[in-house]
């Protein structure tokens, strides 16, 4: 029991790196039943196009995933559009926000379509399949060699025998491929440890708060989801007897709509108020109808797991 509850604490703990593991994983699984069940290089004028499809449009569609399942995605188009919110915001400032908190939401987006290229380029199938018939590897491989040549090239994804009578001056496409996977890798985790040191950095708040501030914010959004439920309940009980019945219902209080838009707003952090969630903000402003409601910066990124959590375990 003992084993199981520490099994649990460091799931929890480590819950983002074990998703973004899991993803990896499956999509790097995903690539390997692809290349190795569906992927069949023609071997002729049209592997360029081919090979191309199938690195690349299974990476473009990962990433429309990633932002269709991310909660900041929603949170921030949710309500965004009606006509009478955009007649009194500024274009530039709405968009400039916008693509400050897009920033991070396509930088998690983008872990599943990389992998995907990472590994779809170890394995070596999509990029020699794809490179046999590029213009550009014909004319370095296959100079002065004639068109026997480029007609050999295009058959080395079906008969890897035949790079023996090509020139060797070159690397063959498996290790070309390999070699660029590689260093897609590289890039990947030198870019992803920057921008963590660079977001740690510029956390407005101490190593030890940060912690406090995210058990905060699931413990909130646990016992949101818990009246929740039980305030839907209620209502939905009252209103079914009131037909059934056909009385009339009692007084019910429930949050109205200029409530529920005011704790929905993306989060924004105000180091001289500092308040934990959109809800405590809203809690310690008279009900949002303080002028300090309003106040507050767009919070940086290390601060964004307040409106994910919320949004993550509601299930949106």
């Amino acid at each position: 029991m003992e084993r199981l509850r520490g099994a649990l604490d460091f799931c929890i703990r480590h819950q983002t790196v074990l998703g973004y593991s899991i993803v990896s994983l499956l999509t790097a699984a995903s690539e390997q039943i692809f290349s190795s069940v569906v992927f069949k290089c023609p071997c002729n004028s049209g592997n360029m196009l081919y090979g191309s499809v199938f690195l690349i449009v299974p990476a473009f569609i990962l990433l429309l995933l990633g932002y269709m399942v991310n909660a900041r995605t929603w949170r921030l188009l949710t309500g965004s559009c009606p006509s009478e919110k955009c007649r009194d915001c500024n274009p530039w400032g709405t968009c400039a926000r916008s693509c400050q908190i897009l920033v991070p939401v396509t930088a998690r987006a983008l872990v599943a379509p990389l992998t995907w290229i990472a590994v779809a380029l170890l394995s070596s199938s999509f990029y020699i399949c794809a490179a046999s018939g590029n213009s550009l590897i014909k004319d370095l491989i296959c100079k002065d060699q004639g068109q026997e040549c480029q007609n050999l090239l295009l058959k080395i994804p079906c008969d890897e025998k035949l790079s023996r009578n090509i020139s060797s001056e070159f690397l063959s496409l498996q290790a070309q491929s390999q070699l660029i996977g590689w260093f897609l890798i590289a890039c990947i985790m030198t870019v992803a440890l920057i921008s963590t040191c660079v977001s740690r950095c510029c956390s407005p708040v101490s190593y030890l708060q940060l912690k406090f501030w995210k058990i905060y914010s699931k413990k909130e959004q646990e016992l949101f989801e818990i009246k929740a439920k039980q305030h839907a309940t209620n209502l939905a009980e009252i209103n079914t007897n009131c037909f059934f019945e056909a009385t009339d219902p009692a007084p019910f209080h429930t949050p109205s709509n200029e409530d529920w838009k005011k704790i929905s707003f993306l989060y924004t952090f105000n180091s001289q108020e500092q308040y934990y969630s959109m809800i405590h903000k809203y809690v310690n402003t008279n009900r949002g109808n303080s002028a300090k409601f309003e106040e507050g910066c767009q919070n940086p990124t290390v601060l964004g797991f307040v409106d994910e959590t919320h949004a993550i375990d509601s299930g949106f």
